[in-house]
């Protein structure tokens, strides 16, 4: 699904990630690691929305400097502010706006959007100004506008970290729903219990890949 042969990246003189060697195919995949670690640089790498200095990165079959667009169809991205992702004046236009090179019907697009609001709360919002929402409902809104899609593939930069206790367990709870194949970068450790792989990052390179208990134990152990 994913691999990364060899991949450094060098940004303002820094390296960011250094010489990163996986192969992820699981269903439910988390990286952790302390800030500056190089998480988000490596959740970016997925989409094309950076490139290695070095090194390839193969998403789905594709190498991401050559068919970064094509990618991006296939692999959802949610950043960790959903304002970053929430750019039209109501929900539901908001969700539309994704569908547009559809090439889809008024009536389509409409029954699509109707569709991934009621499914995920967000249907009695859907005339509500989409920037008066809460946190939590900003978080789902994005979601939304990224799942409308259908991705084949979900990246997530830190998901939770502006959601208060009851809306980050309610991405716990949609993380474990999600048909889809999901690529989580977090701070919440929680969130990760019922992953089925880790990865931890230290200045830029894998230093534990294991089970959710195992990797997240040698982060604490690091941290500490």
């Amino acid at each position: 699904m994913i691999r990364f042969n060899g991949v450094s990246v060098r940004l303002a003189g820094r390296d960011v990630l250094s010489d990163v060697t996986l192969s992820l195919s699981e269903r439910r995949i988390g990286v952790v690691g302390a800030n500056g670690s190089g998480k988000s640089t490596l959740a970016r790498l997925v989409n094309g929305l950076a490139l290695p200095t070095s090194g390839d990165v193969t998403v789905l079959g594709r190498d991401t400097r050559r068919h970064a667009a094509r990618i991006r169809r296939d692999v959802g991205f949610l950043f960790t502010d959903p304002d970053a992702q929430i750019v039209m004046p109501t929900v539901a236009e908001d969700v539309a706006l994704s569908l547009r090179r559809k090439g889809l019907s008024p009536a389509e697009v409409d029954e699509r959007v109707r569709g991934v609001l009621a499914r995920y709360g967000l249907d009695r919002h859907a005339d509500h100004p989409a920037h008066l929402l809460s946190g939590g409902q900003k978080q789902l809104l994005a979601l939304c506008a990224v799942l409308v899609l259908e991705p084949r593939l979900l990246v997530m930069d830190e998901p939770t970290t502006l959601l208060d206790l009851r809306h980050s367990r309610l991405v716990a709870d949609l993380l474990r729903e999600l048909p889809q194949p999901v690529l989580v970068v977090t701070h919440d450790l929680g969130l990760l219990d019922s992953f089925d792989r880790v990865i931890v990052l230290d200045q830029g390179r894998v230093v534990a890949d294991a089970t959710p208990g195992q990797a997240i134990g040698h982060y604490r152990r690091l941290m500490s």
